[in-house]
This record gives structure tokens, C-alpha cells and sequence, in this order.
């Protein structure tokens, strides 16, 4: 987005703004009130500003993905502490250092996916953090193509990796709004092992599936072990909070090789 955007014959807001940093330094143009609204951080910072903030934050990855041709995504959710196979040394703990080839399934599933696209369709699309992300990022690099990176500012471990096409790594403040562009574009949904925030991504786009407020998509875990060991689908199933049939929306694969040949003979 740039000022050669603009298509009106109207005196436009970049020119405006750079026009009023020139004006005269006096008290009248030092005052807050003097700011022009949409070049002020400390009015759209406050509370009643909200809405606008959500607003801002749903459009501009929208409407950069549409500059960038991008059709359709590939999603890949998982954790940020998992570790690439070479550091698996310095795991917190053994299970964690088991899980290292994950980051390495991760890794070879993007590069499949990235070589079989035109770079419009089928574009990897992460949380753009460490860890799954990080290797999902770095397996379309290494295919030559781009990714798309879904960050958010926390207070720990989260920056963008240096993987992630920088023309499409965005910043979020709100979790709602970065989960609805990683699902508005998804033509299949990968999750691979992690903690709260992966089953946060996980829970959320099966119930909108569930409940048709999704298109069904190829919902692939990665881990079966790992997966049946923190939830008892069955469980659910059994009780009747979920209906037996809803344990067909997703699929258990272990292998790169496994969820791409289940997303390519998938029959929706």
C-alpha cells in the first residue's frame, strides 16, 4: 500500500500528512488536539478506538494479501519450543526432544507443498514464530518460494523467523483477528504437536467446521501418540458432547509423504 495506490481527484492523506509536519511550531500546532486523527498513535490507542483497531487489523493483511495474488493458503499450526533435530540437546525435556521431528516433517511437508505451487495457490501460511513455524517457513524457502507469516507481539519468544517472505509477515495485537486470516484463505489445516495456543488453533477452526461456519478443508494432525495421549476423542464421542461423526473431520498422519497424499485423494 503507497501513495500511487490512491485513484481519486482528491488531495489525498500521505500528502497531508507529510504537509503537516511542516507547519510552524507554535502552541496552537504542539497541542494533541492539532494531531490529524489517522496520523495520531495516542488517540487510535485508546479504548474507544477499538473498534477502528479491529477494523485496521482485519484490513491491512487483507487487503497486502490481495496485492500479493494470494488465493489460497496451506496452514500449518504447531509449537513454538520444538526444536529443529540438531538442537535437540537443549530440549526442556525429553518428550520435548522427541517431538524434534516434527520440526523436520514440518520442514519437508512446506518444500513439498511450495514446489507443487504457482505461488499464489497453496501458499504455506504459519504463525511465523520459532519452532513448527520456523520450519514451516524454512521448508518453502528451501523450495524457492514464499510463505506467509502470522505473528503476534507477546512478551516472551515471539519475533518473526527469518524465514518468513518479509513482504508477507504481519504483526497482530489481537488473537481473533490473526485467526481469522489464518482460516480465510485455508485449503487444508495442519496441526502439528504443541501447547495452549496450538490447541487453541486446533479447537477453533474444527468447531467452526463442526458447526458449517467453515467449509470442510483436510484437517491433518500430525502425532497420532501425541495427540491421542493429551485428548480422548473417543471420550468425547462416548459422552455425546461431540457426535461420532465428527471424529471423521480430521485424520491422524505421521509423515510429510502422509498429508500430502491424504490432502491430494481428499474427497470433500
Amino acid at each position: 500500500m503507497s501513495e500511487s495506490t490512491v485513484r481519486h481527484p482528491m488531495r489525498d492523506s500521505f500528502e497531508d500528512r507529510t504537509t503537516a509536519k511542516g507547519v510552524p511550531d507554535t502552541p496552537q500546532t504542539r497541542s494533541p488536539a492539532y494531531a490529524l486523527a489517522f496520523d495520531d498513535p495516542d488517540f487510535l490507542c485508546q479504548e474507544a478506538l477499538r473498534p477502528v483497531r479491529l477494523q485496521l487489523e482485519l484490513l491491512k493483511p487483507e487487503m497486502l494479501l490481495d496485492e500479493q495474488d494470494i488465493k489460497s493458503t496451506i496452514v500449518l499450526f504447531g509449537g513454538a519450543r520444538i526444536p529443529e533435530p540438531a538442537k535437540k540437546v537443549t530440549a526442556r525435556t525429553k518428550t520435548l526432544a522427541g517431538l524434534s521431528k516434527y520440526y523436520e516433517e514440518a520442514r519437508k511437508f512446506a518444500y513439498q507443498v511450495t514446489k507443487a505451487s504457482d505461488g499464489h495457490d497453496d501458499v504455506i501460511v504459519t504463525g511465523g514464530g520459532p519452532g513448527v513455524m520456523e520450519a514451516g517457513n524454512r521448508g518453502a524457502i528451501d523450495a524457492g518460494g514464499r510463505s506467509i507469516g502470522l505473528n503476534i507481539v507477546l512478551p516472551h519468544e515471539q519475533a518473526p523467523n527469518e524465514y518468513v517472505t518479509p513482504e508477507l509477515c504481519f504483526n497482530f495485537h489481537y488473537f481473533a483477528i490473526r485467526k481469522m486470516h489464518f482460516l480465510m484463505r485455508a485449503k487444508a489445516i495442519c496441526v502439528f504437536p504443541g501447547g495452549f495456543g496450538t490447541l487453541d488453533e486446533l479447537f477453533e477452526a474444527l468447531t467452526l467446521i463442526q458447526t458449517e461456519r467453515m467449509d470442510p478443508v483436510p484437517f491433518l494432525l500430525f502425532g497420532e501418540e501425541f495427540w491421542r495421549g493429551i485428548i480422548n476423542w473417543e471420550t468425547l464421542s462416548d459422552a455425546g458432547t461431540i457426535s461420532a461423526e465428527d471424529l471423521d473431520l480430521f485424520h491422524f498422519v505421521e509423515t510429510a509423504e502422509d498429508a500430502v497424499n491424504a490432502i491430494k485423494n481428499w474427497q470433500g
